[in-house]
């Protein structure tokens, strides 16, 4: 049995990423950070499964900065692959808390490889790369060999993990590969993320609960795709037999304004009747574009995304509209300051 190690295992992709191995069959081990409140909500459906249970899915607390104990987790469990999925991940506060940023996303990555070192195992080991990367894009569409520009510490950490990765494969002949994914959304994105805050706004504003939604920059452009397609194309590059770098993307790009026109739209309302500028949701360095070309992923790993902006949009209206058409969620959103 293949066994996986996944840290943000709790977040959107990791949360998808468990889903897809342990429908594969592997071992699924899974870092989580310890909290005075539970924080499993995405992966919890799978202890609801006899067949899962205590059986194939473990989790075990760490962190990012604690190198002690990710070199433990590597001698005690010896996976056979590593996904490096955790990171603070919100580019606008990234900007608030660019240190710890820095440490976490930047570092962490470090500390893993190091650990994979230290303990002379030789998982195949995947890193989370963003096209933040890309920032003041040098080339549309963005590829593989395209320069990175980045424009926020969490884009400048992301760069350092990237080479970082290269670096260690390069000059210790480890199995690590970096994947660059452009933004992929799902009803389990974080609700301070652009697309969910749009989303759950128009869930919340059709049911008569919110009257208004605050963002900021509208023209800002994104390649957009949907999470769980972006995962699989994580474990395929983690399957090849030499380790090399991916673009995941769709080769489309849409501005923020038609996502929020599509949301709104989808739910029979007028995004202008509610839709407000706030100044405090402006980066102060903005990326303007972002699309990627994935053609180099569906000629080696034969993968390609299936599900295109208009469904991706249709997708987390109707998660978020059905999450408040229940009684217990509408009255826990009523109860909100």
């Amino acid at each position: 049995m293949t066994k996986a190690l996944i840290t943000g295992i709790t977040g959107q992709d990791g949360s998808y990423l468990a889903d897809l191995l342990l429908e594969k069959g592997y071992e699924v081990h899974g870092i989580i950070r310890r909290a005075s409140t539970f924080n499993t909500s995405r992966i919890d459906h799978l202890y609801a499964d006899p067949h899962i249970n205590g059986v194939r899915l473990f989790l075990h607390y760490g962190d990012l900065s604690d190198s002690v104990n990710l070199v433990k987790l590597l001698y005690d469990l010896k996976p056979d692959e590593i996904y490096h999925l955790a990171a603070q991940s919100h580019v606008r506060v990234s900007f608030d808390i660019p240190e710890y940023t820095s440490d976490v996303t930047g570092v962490g990555t470090v500390r893993i490889l190091e650990a994979m070192r230290e303990t002379g195992i030789k998982p195949r080991f995947y890193q989370a790369s963003s096209s933040e990367m890309f920032g003041k894009a040098q080339a549309i569409p963005q590829t593989e060999t395209t320069p990175f520009w980045p424009r926020s510490p969490y884009a400048v950490a992301k760069v350092f993990s990237y080479w970082a990765t290269i670096n260690y494969r390069e000059s210790y002949g480890l199995h690590a590969s970096n994947g660059i994914l452009f933004n992929h959304e799902s009803p389990r994105r974080g609700e301070t993320f652009v697309t969910r805050k749009i989303t759950r706004a128009v869930a919340a504003i059709k049911y008569g609960l919110q009257n208004e939604l605050f963002l900021g920059n509208l023209e800002a452009k994104r390649d957009w795709g949907y999470a769980p397609e972006f995962v699989e194309g994580m474990w395929r590059i983690v399957q090849q037999d030499t380790p090399d770098d991916f673009v995941l993307a769709t080769n489309e790009t849409h501005t923020v304004r038609e996502f929020v026109q599509a949301a709104f739209a989808h739910a029979d309302l007028d995004w202008q009747e509610f839709v407000k500028h706030d100044q405090r949701y402006e980066r102060p360095a903005e990326v303007e574009l972002l699309i990627g070309n994935p053609a180099k992923a569906k000629k080696v790993l034969e993968w390609e995304p299936k599900v295109r902006f208009k469904e991706l949009v249709e997708i987390m209206v109707e998660a978020d509209l059905e999450a408040l058409s229940k009684s217990t969620a509408r009255e826990h959103l009523g109860r909100m300051p």
